[in-house]
């Protein structure tokens, strides 16, 4: 890309963390069967009516805040009409001309370089149904998720790759994670992604013809698709071809993006104010104990973690990854203050064998276990050879640290004087590398060290071995 310029906007529709629809009182529970979780306000049937639900609202509003929009006292709901089978009113309740919330921005990092990429609006909006295609010969329409309460967020046009696109996905994730307004869940469709693509010529402000790519479910697909359309477009237009405005799907297996439709305008959707809503008025109190839910956002958790707790930047991104990360290491860090050991052990041994879903995860073993075990290794009554094993049996119970060091005998020897004859006899068995020390290969002396830790089965305390062998060695450079 030397002779044009990405252009890419994105639009997010993430699933506000409710029990009940947005505007009924249908479970939002998955896995229900099909066609189970609807009503006639979702159905859409004659003379049924909707009435907003608070709790989406409330969670909006803070995920609105979060990414530094600003939040409109009111705002209009709108019928955003078309003709799908998923859709059974014929149209979608959603915000257009009113959102409740505008002018955010999210900052972003692509290889060490931050940049701010602007956000347009975030605003209120349902869901539609779901359409499963090949049963049988048949098509059939599962209404489950039609009225599913949804945030979108509109991102301006200033993202320039596939790498800031992906990068902006997973911070904008990341926040909506730890304000606890969405999951994060990709499979399942709750956190999905549609990029309007274009390129133009470099140099130049004007906006090219631009394609909407539909409901990508990964971050690393996102990159594919756009880089994909990128090279699309870039073919046609080297080619003295136009760009048409369509919507199109990206196919992983072929690594190309496909048509489906050609793209709709505003005013293709005939938007007008829903008759059967109020307007949505959002009083101070309400925006303010949303802001105040908000907490420390991973930007600013990762620089504390860095400035203030000493740790290195790769191990702050690792550990701020999912707010359960974050509990568990801070818990950790309440009863054993180190801050840096305590992240280096979740990293190595802890994360290995946990598993997320959604805003939930499973660790292997309690934060006060990890705790008791760091104790002991920073107390010297524990070697690292020694954790490793009472790890791995601390796994999947309830038991302490202190007590399986115990039950299998795995406490360091640092008794002088039974590290001493043991010594000597390691000593007595090498006297060639023995010569060798003495004539100045000081190096030897790891050799000597770690014969002492096999025979122990690595229970000596390494630092005291290393001063009885310097001791009982002698002098080097003698010879």
């Amino acid at each position: 890309m030397t002779r044009y310029e990405p252009v890419i906007g994105l639009e997010v529709h993430a699933q506000l963390l409710t029990e009940t629809k947005l505007f009924c009182s249908c479970s939002v529970r998955v896995g229900a069967a099909p066609n189970e979780n609807v009503c006639p306000v979702c159905l859409g049937l004659p003379g049924s009516l909707p009435v907003g639900n608070r709790r989406a609202i409330e969670l909006a509003v803070r995920a609105a805040l979060a990414v530094s929009c600003t939040i409109h006292e009111k705002s209009i709901f709108a019928r955003k009409n078309y003709f799908y089978p998923d859709l059974p009113k014929g149209y979608q309740i959603s915000q257009f001309e009113q959102p409740f919330s505008s002018d955010g921005r999210l900052e972003i990092e692509v290889d060490g370089v931050r940049r701010v990429a602007q956000i347009q609006r975030v605003h209120l909006e349902e869901d539609a149904g779901k359409n499963v295609h090949g049963v049988g010969a048949d098509s059939l329409v599962d209404l489950n998720r039609a009225g599913t309460a949804l945030i979108e967020i509109v991102g301006a046009p200033d993202l320039r790759s596939s790498a800031e696109a992906a990068a902006y996905l997973r911070a904008l994730r990341e926040i909506l994670m730890f304000v606890g307004a969405n999951d994060g869940n990709l499979e399942e469709g709750s956190f999905r992604c549609d990029a309007n693509v274009s390129i133009r010529p470099v140099g130049t402000t004007a906006l090219g013809t631009r394609t909407e790519l539909k409901n990508i479910n990964s971050f690393r697909y996102v990159q594919r698709a756009i880089d994909a359309e990128i090279a699309r477009q870039t073919a046609l237009l080297d080619a003295g071809e136009r760009v048409e405005q369509q919507t199109r799907s990206f196919d992983p297996d072929t690594g190309q993006t496909r048509p489906l439709r050609s793209k709709a305008d505003a005013h293709d959707y005939r938007y007008f104010p829903e008759p059967d809503l109020p307007p949505l008025v959002l009083d101070a109190n309400l925006v303010e104990t949303q802001r105040a839910a908000i907490g420390e956002l991973p930007v600013a958790l990762r620089a504390r973690m860095v400035s203030e707790l000493g740790l290195a930047p790769s191990a702050a991104v690792t550990l701020s990854q999912h707010p359960e990360y974050v509990r568990f290491f801070n818990a950790v860090c309440a009863t054993f203050p180190h801050p840096v050991k305590v992240a280096n052990w979740i990293q190595t041994e802890v994360l290995r064998d946990t598993q997320s879903h959604g805003l939930s995860a499973t660790f292997p073993v309690r934060p006060e276990q990890v705790a008791d075990l760091l104790g002991l290794m920073e107390s010297g009554k524990i070697a690292g050879a020694q954790a490793k094993k009472v790890y791995a049996a601390l796994v999947g119970t309830e038991r302490r640290a202190s007590d399986v060091v115990a039950e299998l005998g795995l406490s360091v020897v640092s008794d002088d004087g039974e590290l001493r004859p043991i010594c000597q006899q390691v000593i007595d068995q090498n006297a060639k590398n023995v010569a060798a020390y003495r004539a100045g290969k000081v190096a030897l002396l790891g050799f000597f060290v770690g014969q002492v830790m096999k025979q122990t089965g690595g229970r000596a305390n390494p630092q005291l071995v290393s001063q009885l062998m310097t001791e009982l060695l002698g002098p080097t450079g003698a010879l």
